[in-house]
């Protein structure tokens, strides 16, 4: 048996890049629509261009940003069908995960996940808005687990990743995380007594209102956002 602690190796240059760049367009520090020059961003990550024009290839993949002819890359622009498309589809989903995972629930687990939220962020801060979601997504995906299908649950968070980049936006006009804090106590209450058809309301309430704060805030005339 061997004494010697096996030592991880560090992140490719590729993986820096791409957890760099995905953070920056997540936070919107770098806005939908923005035009990225590989020399540029190679200097701001302090890298070579082969890792940066690789990470963008991996992220044109996730669809956060996209290859124009003649202009290099663009991050994507979130659009209102893009909205729709996957609020609906959370809208479909995570009722159904939380009335399945009612009675199934450590309430105390799920406060302590929770605890991140209830903190909330700061709205003119895009990385504590980004935080905050991530807090978000792994509530959410805890409750989809809790339905005991594994499928359903690797759906969602999909799902929660594809909205981050909406709710950041959403949030940078309106704070609702108290409402959100407010809104998972309700829900953890309902899933910890059982009753699936509350929590499935509870669940859809807070996505749909989710939903209407990302349309308020990217069709808000003072929002100076491609959409």
């Amino acid at each position: 048996m061997s004494l010697i602690t096996p030592i991880e190796p560090p992140a490719s240059l590729t993986e820096q890049a791409v957890a760099a760049l995905r953070a920056d367009i997540l936070a919107v520090r770098l806005p939908p629509g923005e035009t990225l020059s590989e020399t540029a961003l190679a200097e701001r990550l302090g890298l070579g261009k082969a890792p940066v024009r690789a990470a963008l290839a991996r992220l044109a993949e996730e669809g956060l940003v996209q290859a124009m002819p003649r202009r290099g890359w663009v991050v994507s622009l979130v659009t209102i069908r893009d909205i729709h498309e996957v609020f609906d589809l959370r809208l479909l989903l995570e009722p159904e995960a939380a009335r399945r995972a009612a009675g199934r629930v450590d309430a105390e687990a799920l406060r302590c996940l929770d605890g991140v939220c209830a903190a909330g962020h700061r709205p003119e801060d895009g990385a504590t808005a980004l935080d905050f979601l991530q807090a978000n997504r792994a509530f959410h995906v805890a409750v989809a687990e809790l339905s005991g299908n594994a499928r359903l649950a690797r759906q969602v968070g999909r799902l929660l990743d594809e909205s981050t980049r909406m709710l950041v936006l959403g949030l940078s006009r309106r704070d609702r995380s108290g409402e959100m804090a407010h809104e998972h106590a309700a829900l953890i209450e309902a899933l910890a007594l059982g009753r699936g058809a509350e929590a499935a309301a509870l669940m859809e309430a807070q996505v749909a209102a989710s939903r209407s704060m990302v349309l308020a805030a990217l069709t808000a005339p003072e929002m100076s956002l491609p959409v």
